[in-house]
């Protein structure tokens, strides 16, 4: 699902660069108003919890990988504006540190995922959330935030000139929309977890949900240390579309790291290398969420 360097056309990336930012700074404005300072370990371990989870590929067919996206599971926890600001960390620090997204792209994935996605996720919620289809509204929020960045993406792909066979792209949608399904699935699954630990996980953003927190936390240590044995070495989507468009080869990283590709290269056993870089990961996006918490709460609280 991330754009790497080298498939988007520079106006295309250029015109998407300049786009979400605003967008991403409007969302920060959205998302500071009424802020709770309480919320701010909520951030950083939903943050946390999304990047180990996008980190474990699981197959979907024909020798493609998917991964949860994380847009609605965040944005039903946090609100939309807050999810938004979690993602666009996410995805910053994956570009830069990980090598996952390109980073003239990162504009583009913004707007895929951290926008589109996320308020395509939370539209369900927000419709028939508080009813008997709560259900329902989540497992949609799910299907939709992948399949409308999904959506995104490819006419991007379009727009910058690549041609996509009619069958070929019938195909990726297909694989797309079991992609969403699982993503649904998924996001229904663990919202109900949460909310069984702390039936108020959602509604009460200021409670003591201590038990809550700490289940998300082991979790996402789980999913890095132990979770990449079991991750699919399969391409995602995206990546199978590239290698059948022959545009594989356009991919660029312009940024050389030793955590590129979740592997730090400078430890010598493979697990070990895994586990070192999900960890580090887990560590900066918890960081970075809970920085941005601390700057979101209003200047009255963070001076009490």
């Amino acid at each position: 699902m991330h754009i790497p360097d080298g498939f988007l056309s520079t106006p295309v990336w250029a015109a998407l660069d300049v786009a979400a930012a605003p967008a991403a700074a409007a969302m920060t404005r959205l998302a500071q108003r009424g802020f709770d300072e309480k919320r701010v370990p909520l951030l950083g371990v939903m943050g946390a919890f999304v990047f180990a989870a996008q980190m474990i590929n699981f197959p979907v067919g024909a020798g493609t990988s998917g991964h949860l996206v994380g847009g609605a599971l965040l944005a039903m926890s946090l609100g939309p504006a807050a999810a938004s600001v979690v993602m666009t960390a996410i995805l910053a620090i994956q570009a830069l540190v990980f090598q996952d997204g390109g980073i003239l792209a990162l504009g583009a994935n913004v707007f895929n995922m951290a926008i589109g996605g996320v308020l395509a996720g939370y539209l369900p919620y927000h419709l028939w959330g508080a009813g008997r289809g709560r259900r329902v509204a989540v497992f949609l929020g799910g299907f939709l935030s992948v399949l409308v960045a999904a959506v995104l993406a490819l006419a991007e792909l379009q727009l910058s000139g690549i041609a996509m066979p009619a069958a070929l792209l019938g195909v990726s949608l297909g694989l797309f929309v079991v992609s969403a399904v699982l993503e649904g699935a998924i996001t229904l699954a663990v919202f109900q977890a949460m909310e069984t630990l702390h039936p108020d996980f959602v509604r009460q953003p200021a409670g003591n949900r201590s038990r809550t927190l700490g289940g998300l936390g082991l979790a996402a240590v789980l999913l890095a240390v132990v979770g990449v044995w079991f991750a699919s070495a399969s391409p995602d989507g995206l990546e199978r579309l590239a290698e059948n468009l022959g545009i594989a080869g356009r991919a660029k990283a312009f940024l050389p790291t030793p955590l590129a590709g979740y592997q730090a290269g400078f430890i010598q056993a493979a697990w070990l290398r895994k586990a070192a870089a999900g960890l580090t990961g887990l560590a900066l996006i918890y960081a970075a969420c809970a920085l941005f918490g601390r700057w979101l709460a209003p200047s009255r609280q963070r001076s009490a």
